[in-house]
């Protein structure tokens, strides 16, 4: 019990297994203050880059990934089947990360796509940490240091943030008297500023095959210089003159703006999201992040809060210690009213911290994180396991009440009894497990966890609740003798039941049907 209970909290904590499904997806992130047209060419080449990978198979991409600005992309990257690549797609996702980490002016963010993802807004990598708070300035003045510590940590890869806090901003502001003597009115202004940057379609040409656009605007390289607007002429409605736009208007360049300000609820928000270093468990990365944020001293008026996987996975780690010992009162509750017994119960779920020990010592021997999957394995491990002690007890206790036999006689003859029963359902179940642990394929992982903690508990616990099971048997009748007969009772009131005579050990041996009926 002490082994299994160390084992539990040494082991490292995740939520489900990383998956390769075969997909992955990216987002690109450019500078803020980035053109279309430059955003378009960073996104061809770090395309290029993808597609010469011999692990990709096809893939497609799209600009504008979260629809609120014009500085990032989005691509859909589609992996070879499993049996013509040699690497995982968390390799993949490593190589490509030193190969396009060569673009100057654009990052890739990368994450492996998974069966089951929890909540959380979409986000460049794939857990999420959430600051937010009332004060937008105190926001953006915390969340780049943080942002900062994260990459530094060895526990995370990949650490992007969603805040949008250093575009670049032109303001113009129009003097609408000197205006209004040329006849110019907001309306033609606005127009005239998008005929020029606005990409106005003014004409369409249809042939059999194809549609053609004619757009209006200046020359794509005068776009990018802010004295392009000293050489914007309106024509005047009331003279029919050109008259230069800085006769009216002055403008202004903003060099810090945000382009977008996100929120959660109804507050501020910046999200950082990260993927996990190779070998490190969610528990590991969100115990750290919480320690950097603590040494950080952050404001009290900024809340962080994990969201989605990373939320549902700490949600999820408070309850799992209570599941378990939800689970072992029940079995414990059913047993008493089973067998009429306080103390028998205890003998049977003796067998599960022997289950317990294989479960976890298997998993940390092929590193493998104590997750959501592993659970379940151990909840089904406790179902599976005790009826080792059911099998061997329930016969001692027939032969004790019903045929008068000693403790030892008894239980040595359940042993006797009831081993080949108990090797047959022990490796019917066992071998059930082994293709779980042994499978491999596209999104294999999530089932691994599952036949690893399977296997290894039976296994282990075949080999030593074979012996334990009877000493405490026995150990536990004494005790119950003894208290008993401090109560002034021989024995524990007990009800009626048929005389049922004792098989012979050659009866069960060769008579088959005899075993299935008893």
């Amino acid at each position: 019990m002490a082994l299994s209970g160390y084992l539990f909290v040494i082991i490292p904590k995740g939520f489900f297994p990383q998956q390769d499904t075969g997909l992955i997806t990216g987002v690109v992130e450019g500078a803020q203050d980035v053109s279309v047209a430059d955003m378009a060419k960073h996104m061809e080449e770090l395309g290029a880059i993808v597609l010469k990978d011999p692990a990709i198979d096809h893939m497609a991409m799209r600009m504008g990934g979260n629809g609120n600005t014009l500085n990032d992309g989005t691509m859909y990257i589609t992996l070879k089947p499993r049996d013509q690549r040699t690497a995982s797609a968390d390799e993949v996702i490593r190589r490509l990360q030193v190969q396009t980490s060569k673009v100057v002016g654009a990052r890739l963010y990368l994450q492996s796509a998974q069966d089951v993802r929890l909540g959380g807004r979409p986000s460049r990598t794939q857990y999420q940490f959430t600051l937010q708070g009332s004060d937008i300035d105190v926001l953006n003045q915390w969340a780049p240091k943080l942002l900062a510590k994260m990459k530094g940590m060895p526990e995370l890869r990949d650490v992007a943030s969603d805040q949008q806090a250093s575009g670049t901003t032109l303001t113009l502001s129009i003097d609408r008297d000197q205006a209004a003597r040329y006849g110019l009115t907001p309306d033609i202004i606005d127009a005239t500023l998008y005929d020029a940057f606005g990409q106005r379609q003014i004409a369409q040409f249809s042939t059999q095959l194809s549609t053609y656009y004619v757009i209006l605007e200046v020359l794509p390289s005068l776009q990018k210089d802010t004295s392009t607007l000293q050489q914007i002429y309106l024509r005047s409605p009331t003279t029919g003159g050109e008259v230069p736009l800085s006769a009216f208007a002055k403008w202004s360049t903003v060099p810090v703006q945000p382009l977008a300000i996100n929120h959660q609820g109804q507050f501020p928000a910046v999200t950082i999201s990260f993927n996990l270093a190779p070998g490190v468990a969610l528990g590991q990365a969100t115990d750290a992040i919480s320690r950097v944020e603590k040494d950080m001293n952050v404001p009290a008026t900024i809340t962080s809060t994990f969201q989605g996987t990373a939320q549902a996975f700490q949600d999820s780690l408070s309850s799992v210690p209570l599941l378990i010992v939800a689970a072992l009162i029940v079995v414990y509750l059913i047993l008493g009213i089973l067998y009429e017994s306080y103390i028998h119960p205890l003998t049977i779920l003796s067998t599960l911290p022997s289950a317990g020990v294989g479960a976890l010592a298997t998993l940390l021997l092929f590193h493998f994180d104590f997750s959501l999957i592993a659970l379940i394995g151990i909840i089904l491990l406790i179902g599976i396991v005790k009826k080792n002690g059911i099998m061997m007890v329930d016969f001692a206790i027939v032969a004790e009440r019903d045929h008068q036999m000693s403790a030892p006689d008894a239980i040595r003859r359940a042993c006797l009894l009831r081993f080949r029963p108990i090797l047959m359902t022990t490796m019917a179940a066992m071998l059930g497990g082994v293709p779980l642990m042994l499978g491999h394929g596209t999104g294999s992982e999530i089932r691994q966890p599952l036949g690893y903690a399977m296997v290894g508990g039976l296994l282990v616990s075949q080999v030593l609740t074979l012996y334990t099971t009877p000493v405490i048997y026995l150990y536990l009748d004494n005790f119950s003798k003894w208290l008993n007969s401090l109560r002034g009772a021989s024995a524990e009131e007990q009800p009626d039941y048929p005389d049922v005579p004792m098989p012979e050990e050659h009866e069960v041996v060769h008579k088959k049907p005899a075993v299935a009926a008893e």
